[in-house]
C-alpha cells in the first residue's frame, strides 16, 4: 500500500512541479491515508485519490488597478475549487506577495478535509492573489478589491462557492468585494462570509478560529488529565487568529508569554493580557506588519529580532502565524524543553520533518486542519444566518463553536483508534476529515 501511495504522491509531483507547499500536504494526508485505502480497495478501483488531488476547478486571472498616483498597476488573483462532494466550496481569499499556484492548492486541499471535519456541509476551495495590502491606502485597497471581485464574481455564488477572509483579508477588504459583488448582481445574498455585523456578519467570527484553537487544546490536554489553568504558552502571529487564541487562553488561567511578526518576537513574561491583548489588534489595524512597538508600550517586555519564539521553554507551543514557520531545528529546540503540547492554529505551519520529528519523541500534535477548523465552522454558521435572515446571538455562536471543536477532537481521536493508530490526532484527522468526503464521492459517481 506504501508504494500505492508513493504512486499518488509522484503523481502530484509530475502534474505540480514546483509547488512545494501543495505536494507537502498531499505527501502528509495521504501517508496517513494507507489503512483507509487497505480496508477500502473499492476507493483505489474508483481512482478516487487521483481525483481528489486533482482541484475539480482552478481560475487565473490578472487583476489591474490604479494606485494613488494614477499608475496602473496589475496582479495576479487565483480561485481553486478543489471539492464539492458535501457542499458548495468554501475557503478563504488570501492577499500576500507570496502567494502563486501552490499556495492556493495547499491551502484549498487542506480545506476540503478541515471543512469536512467540522460536520457541516460544506466543500473545500481557496483563493487570493499576489497583492500587499500592507503600506496600501483605504484608496487603493477598495480599487483593488473591486477589480478583484470584477473577475471572481462570476465563478462564486451562495449555493456554489463562498469564500471568506485570509491573511490580508479582513473585514475592510471583504467589505469593498461584497460591495462590488453586490452592484454587479443586482443581489443580497450570502456570497462572503466574514461580513460586517451591519450587513450580514456573525458575531464572534474575528475570534471564533482562535478561540477553536484553545478548545481543541483544551480537549487535548483533558485527554491525559490536564488543563489549561497555570499552564505557560508559546504563541506565534499577533493577527486575528493569534489574538482570539490568546484572549480564550486568558479566559480559561493560561499565561501566554509570546506573540510573533516578521521582524522577530516578544517575551512578555508578565502574560500578555488585559490592555495588551487590545493593542494586538492596534497593531495589526496599523498596516504596518511588525511586533516590536509592543516592547516599546510594554516596557517588561523584550523584543527579540529576526527571531522566533520556538526557542522559549513552554507546556503548550501555538504556531498561529503562517505555513512551515517551524523547522527541524525549531522542533528540537521544543523537544530539549521538554515540550508535551503543540496545537497548529495556522494553516501547515510546521514542516512534515519537523513533525515527524515531534511525533517520535512523543509531542502530542494537534494537526491544523483540526484545530483551527473553528474559523470556517463559524463561517458556514454565518452562512445558516444569512440563509434563515435572521441573527445569532455572541452566546449561541460560542456554544455552537465549542460543541463543533470538540466533536472535531473526538472524532479524530476516535478515527486513529479505531486504526490502531492510537492516540495520533494528525492521522485521525486526515482519516476522519477523508472519510466523510470518500463516501460522499463514490455514492455520487464518477464526476
Amino acid at each position: 500500500m506504501a508504494n500505492l501511495v508513493q504512486q499518488y504522491i509522484d503523481i502530484a509531483k509530475k502534474r505540480n512541479p514546483g509547488e512545494p507547499e501543495f505536494l507537502q500536504t498531499i505527501e502528509e494526508v495521504l501517508t496517513s491515508l494507507e489503512p483507509v485505502l487497505e480496508a477500502h480497495p473499492e476507493y483505489i478501483e474508483a481512482g478516487l485519490i487521483e481525483r481528489l488531488i486533482e482541484p475539480e476547478r482552478g481560475i487565473s486571472f490578472r487583476v489591474p488597478w490604479v494606485d494613488d498616483e494614477g499608475k496602473v498597476q496589475v496582479n495576479r488573483g487565483y480561485r481553486y475549487e478543489f471539492n464539492s462532494a458535501i457542499g458548495p466550496y468554501k475557503g478563504g481569499l488570501r492577499f500576500a506577495p507570496s502567494v502563486y499556484p501552490g499556495i492556493i492548492k495547499f491551502l484549498g486541499f487542506e480545506q476540503i478535509f478541515k471543512n469536512s471535519l467540522t460536520g457541516l456541509p460544506i466543500g473545500g476551495g481557496k483563493g487570493g492573489a499576489d497583492f500587499d495590502p500592507n503600506g496600501k491606502s483605504d484608496g487603493e485597497i477598495m480599487r483593488f478589491c473591486q477589480s478583484f471581485m470584477t473577475e471572481l464574481y462570476r465563478h462564486i455564488g451562495p449555493e456554489t462557492d463562498v469564500p471568506a477572509g485570509d491573511l490580508g483579508v479582513g473585514a475592510r477588504e471583504i467589505g469593498y468585494m461584497f460591495g462590488q459583488y453586490k452592484r454587479l448582481t443586482n443581489k443580497y445574498n450570502g456570497v462572503l462570509t466574514g461580513k460586517g455585523l451591519s450587513y450580514g456578519g456573525l458575531a464572534g467570527r474575528t475570534e471564533a478560529t482562535g478561540y477553536g484553537i484553545v478548545f481543541f487544546a483544551r480537549e487535548m490536554l483533558k485527554h491525559f488529565g490536564e488543563d489549561l489553568k497555570g499552564k505557560r504558552v508559546v504563541v506565534s502571529g499577533f493577527g486575528n487568529v493569534s489574538w482570539g487564541t490568546v484572549q480564550k487562553l486568558n479566559q480559561l488561567g493560561a499565561k501566554v508569554v509570546t506573540i510573533s511578526g516578521p521582524d522577530g518576537y516578544i517575551l512578555d513574561e508578565d502574560g500578555v493580557s488585559g490592555e495588551k491583548e487590545a493593542y494586538m489588534l492596534e497593531l495589526r489595524a496599523s498596516g504596518k506588519n511588525i511586533c516590536a512597538p509592543y516592547a516599546e508600550k510594554f516596557p517588561g517586555a523584550k523584543f527579540f529580532p529576526g527571531e522566533k519564539p520556538w526557542g522559549v521553554k513552554a507546556d503548550l507551543y501555538i504556531p498561529c502565524a503562517t505555513q512551515n514557520e517551524i523547522h527541524i531545528e525549531d522542533a528540537k529546540k521544543m523537544v530539549e524543553n521538554g515540550a508535551p503540547y503543540l496545537c497548529e492554529g495556522a494553516n501547515m505551519p510546521t514542516t512534515n520533518e519537523a513533525l515527524a520529528y515531534l511525533i517520535e519523541k512523543g509531542v502530542v500534535v494537534g494537526p491544523s486542519k483540526a484545530a483551527n477548523a473553528g474559523g470556517v465552522a463559524c463561517s458556514c454558521i454565518e452562512m445558516g444566518q444569512n440563509a434563515g435572515k435572521t441573527v445569532f446571538s455572541p452566546a449561541q455562536v460560542y456554544e455552537q463553536l465549542e460543541t463543533i471543536m470538540v466533536n472535531i477532537h473526538n472524532n479524530a481521536a476516535e478515527a486513529a483508534e479505531r486504526y490502531g493508530l492510537g492516540y495520533d490526532l494528525v492521522k485521525g484527522a486526515n482519516i476522519a476529515g477523508f472519510e466523510k468526503v470518500a463516501e460522499a464521492m463514490m455514492a455520487q459517481g464518477i464526476v
